[in-house]
């Protein structure tokens, strides 16, 4: 019994993760319906930042954090300004490959300044730092990311649910001419929204860091983001979290009982299930536009 309650908790932690994750694909989708696959690596090169701070210029890890995620928010806005926002009438498939490109030269750059070794993130909490209950154990890490992941999700569905910016989100999303008709201003709205999206994927990159640093630690979370996103719904913030500790869990079950080599083809295996069944997610309302 102890062995699955302890299967459930490290599910849940990892849930966090791909819930952050997922939060930031879901953002970007919700204003372009275009998923941004350039979300790992803007979080990876963030990473890499914060280590670079921390390390060359010796400065306290909150300042360093905090001009990180000043960092992440501007990058995310100049990607969208210098490049998504420069292509020629750009259809969806070709804003998907925009992304991959970025992603690979985004991880190309990191590679090639940082090198493909793995380092050491400087942190105030240890990967390994943790405490034991009703024979449990639980990381200190593990528990902050699981408060910054449900921190983010009310947050974000209160800024998306009640404030004039994240309805003029929405209502871009939803027809972005008639948007620009009643005032918005849409390419403010998207570079914004691209700047809030690396912010959350970021938090998700500075806080699995301290236990691995390397150029490819983000491919895994954000596949696995992606994955909750597409299986809680990409419109909805709650359903991306959700399915995202759903995802966590059952990965980690899947892993301790049946087959570790296996476990990571389950959240694929899921996303596929819940298409057949519920094509617009398990959480999302699906709505037909009219035109």
């Amino acid at each position: 019994m102890i062995d699955f309650i302890q299967m459930i908790v490290s599910g849940v932690a990892t849930g966090s993760t791909y819930a952050l994750m997922g939060l930031a694909m879901v953002i970007i989708y919700k204003t372009s319906e275009v998923p941004n696959f350039a979300q790992g690596e803007m979080a990876l090169i963030t990473s890499y930042f914060a280590m670079m701070l921390l390390t060359t210029m010796n400065i306290s890890v909150y300042l360093a954090f905090f001009i990180s995620f000043a960092f992440a928010a501007i990058l995310g806005a100049f990607l969208e300004f210098v490049i998504l926002r420069r292509a020629k009438e750009p259809n969806v498939l070709g804003m998907i490959v925009i992304t991959i490109g970025i992603e690979m030269v985004l991880l190309g750059f990191v590679s090639w300044k940082f090198g493909a070794e793995e380092k050491t993130m400087p942190f105030p909490i240890g990967p390994y730092d943790g405490f034991i209950v009703g024979g449990i154990y639980i990381s200190k890490l593990d528990v902050l990311t699981l408060i910054s992941a449900l921190f983010f999700m009310i947050v974000l569905y209160l800024f998306f649910k009640f404030s004039k910016l994240g309805l003029a989100m929405k209502a871009t999303q939803q027809n972005s001419v008639a948007a620009q008709i009643v005032g918005i201003k849409t390419n403010r709205i998207m570079m914004m929204t691209w700047g809030i999206s690396s912010l959350v994927g970021a938090t998700a990159g500075l806080l699995i860091s301290p236990t691995v640093m390397q150029p490819f630690m983000m491919w895994d979370p954000m596949l696995k983001g992606f994955a909750a996103a597409v299986m809680g719904g990409m419109t909805s913030l709650p359903g991306a979290v959700i399915a995202a500790y759903m995802l966590g869990i059952i990965e980690n079950l899947f892993g301790g009982y049946i087959s570790i080599e296996f476990k990571t083809v389950v959240a694929f295996a899921i996303i596929v299930l819940v298409l057949c069944v519920k094509p617009s997610g398990l959480f999302a309302r699906h709505y037909v536009k009219k035109v």
